[in-house]
């Protein structure tokens, strides 16, 4: 028996074999081509560029059909990777100065663009190597007349582990045999943990070299709340884990029972449990989880995969439907939120070399006014129509918050004067995630009405680690004290200054810390809709006295593993007692 550690992406345990899922690599031949055949190889290659597209594109409906927009949208990547005229021009200029078959043309040129993507000393850049050879393998095997491996293909239930799974990898493995995956690469934060937490299966990712350590037919077990998977264990780990295994999917289930109760403790303190969602199709999986609001409505999906600006019209159509599908439940609308890991090429967001600290948010959308006021006016005509606020990205200080509420009275005077209706008390707020804002929340909480603490681009920015590099994602740590107490403080000024405070980042669902954070006092929890049923049962288990003497305890500790290991043992207590 050998246990491995890793890095816990989605919670929950299985059992089963092990299936090592390995990359397709094709071996094409040099093999030249005559002058008559140099035009025949280009209608190949671009009939082939057409046949990826088509399948990366009927993959991304099909995903955003079961899962969401959210998963859907890391294809994006890849359609740019696919339309990328340079190569392409590359490839067929080679073909007629070479004159060698279109997939040996193709494969070289690939491997070119690689290697320079390796050399770049940007983390970000170098995420995209998994984009272009995912996007290159699809199309070579379309040159070459190959047959794709399918999750379809497997008769039985199975673990997976693989080096990395890429964006087409893990979306195929939705409602297939898998039981689970782990991998060598990622972080809390990549495309695969967040894909296995929509699928609700049990993912551990980051664990070294664990190809070399495991063959198809091991048995595993797969604990992807601690982060452990152990392979070919003994029969007392076994039924360890077996009944482990049980009580987890009885808890899980007894969980949804709740969905429709208030979060609110046994001795009266109510908090809300809102959904982070991207359109507005996903509303009925929120209502059916019990979200009691939207806590965080990301605008982006309006510009994705489209040549064109969308209207004010379009903006006010799908904000006015969410506000009414909601009714009284309330609706925050954060403004378009584009830059970092976030790119559309016609928007001309320059490639940068360091993206989460470039052009992005706020930034963008202050210097794109006429983009801007779009999105604002569209967001207060909706206003009338439910219960909507509004809330600004990546604020660093009050010169920005000033600027975005200038544009917005001015879209306000603009409505007025043409007598259109909106709502003159539409709550306006700023998105806590850059160190500056959280160091002058203080100032900053006198001219909005409340605040939403965005985790993930505050923890990297203040433990200075990007949450997408595999090699540094052990770092990427929501317990660590500095976290905690940057989180206290910007609770306090709030509460100071009488405004409410949220949290929409990955960390306000991760069920490790909702008493702590219910301790420090935070009044709203926005998560993805599976979360939900869950957080409400932590909330109604614990007494407000309780939670803030938890919550206490935690910013003691020194370390962020003490502060783990000690939200864990109590996390444990918490969710047996149902």
């Amino acid at each position: 028996m050998i246990e491995l550690k890793g890095i816990p992406a989605s919670g929950g345990i299985a059992i089963g074999p092990a299936y090592l899922w390995t990359k397709e690599e094709f071996v094409v031949p040099k093999q030249g081509i005559s002058d008559e055949q140099i035009a025949s190889q280009i209608q190949i290659f671009e009939e082939a560029l057409i046949k990826t597209r088509r399948e990366i594109l009927d993959l991304q409906r099909k995903i955003a059909d079961e899962m969401g927009q959210t998963e859907a949208e890391i294809f994006d990547a890849h359609l740019l990777v696919l339309e990328d005229r340079t190569i392409i021009e590359e490839v067929i200029s080679r073909m007629k100065k070479e004159k060698l078959i279109a997939a040996y043309i193709f494969q070289d040129v690939l491997k070119k663009y690689v290697q320079v993507f390796l050399r770049i000393e940007d983390e970000y850049l170098k995420e995209r190597v998994s984009d272009i050879s995912d996007v290159g393998r699809r199309v070579l095997r379309n040159l070459l007349g190959k047959a794709a491996k399918h999750f379809e293909d497997l008769q039985e239930k199975v673990i997976l582990v693989s080096h990395d799974l890429s964006p087409s990898d893990t979306a195929a493995m939705h409602k297939k045999n898998i039981l689970a995956f782990v991998t060598n690469i990622g972080g809390k934060t990549s495309h695969t943990a967040i894909m296995a937490k929509s699928m609700e299966i049990a993912a551990v990712v980051g664990v070294e070299a664990v190809t070399l350590k495991i063959k198809t037919g091991d048995i595993l077990i797969v604990d992807g709340t601690n982060g452990a998977v152990i392979i070919n264990p003994d029969i007392s780990t076994l039924e360890k884990y077996q009944e482990e295994e049980t009580a987890f999917r009885d808890i899980t289930h007894r969980f949804i029972l709740l969905k429709d109760k208030p979060a609110v403790t046994p001795d009266g303190k109510r908090v809300q449990v809102a959904a982070n969602i991207e359109l507005p199709d996903e509303i009925p999986s929120i209502i059916e989880h019990g979200a009691e609001g939207i806590g965080l409505y990301r605008t982006e999906f309006f510009y994705m995969n489209r040549t064109d600006l969308p209207s004010e019209e379009e903006h006010y159509e799908a904000y006015k439907f969410v506000a009414e599908a909601m009714s009284e439940q309330s609706v925050i609308i954060r403004t378009l939120d584009l830059g970092g890991d976030k790119f559309l090429s016609h928007l001309e967001i320059p490639r940068e070399m360091s993206p989460f600290l470039g052009w992005r948010a706020i930034r963008y959308c202050l210097a794109r006014p006429d983009m801007f006021k779009a999105q604002l006016s569209a967001v207060l005509r909706a206003s009338c129509h439910g219960k909507l606020k509004l809330m600004y990205p990546m604020i660093s200080g009050i010169e920005e918050l000033r600027q975005a509420n200038l544009l917005l009275e001015e879209c306000k005077n603009k409505l007025r004067s043409q007598g259109m209706p909106f709502d003159e008390s539409m709550e306006v707020g700023a998105m806590i995630e850059v160190p500056s804002a959280a160091m002058t929340t203080d100032i900053l909480a006198k001219e909005v009405d409340f605040f939403s603490i965005g985790t993930n681009d505050l923890i990297q920015y203040s433990i200075a680690v990007d949450r997408s590099n595999e090699k540094v994602a052990y770092l990427y740590e929501p317990a660590h004290p500095g976290v905690l107490r940057l989180i206290k403080s910007i609770i306090d000024a709030g509460h100071n200054a009488n405004i409410w405070v949220g949290m929409c980042g990955e960390m306000g669902g991760d069920p490790l810390f909702t008493v702590i954070l219910l301790g420090l006092g935070l009044d709203e929890f926005s998560m993805p809709s599976v979360m939900i049923p869950e957080i409400k049962h932590i909330i109604r288990a614990v007494t407000m006295a309780q939670a803030k003497e938890i919550a206490a305890q935690a910013l003691t500790l020194s370390t962020s593993k003490e502060v783990e290991d000690f939200s864990r043992s109590k996390y444990k207590e918490l969710r047996l007692m149902i």
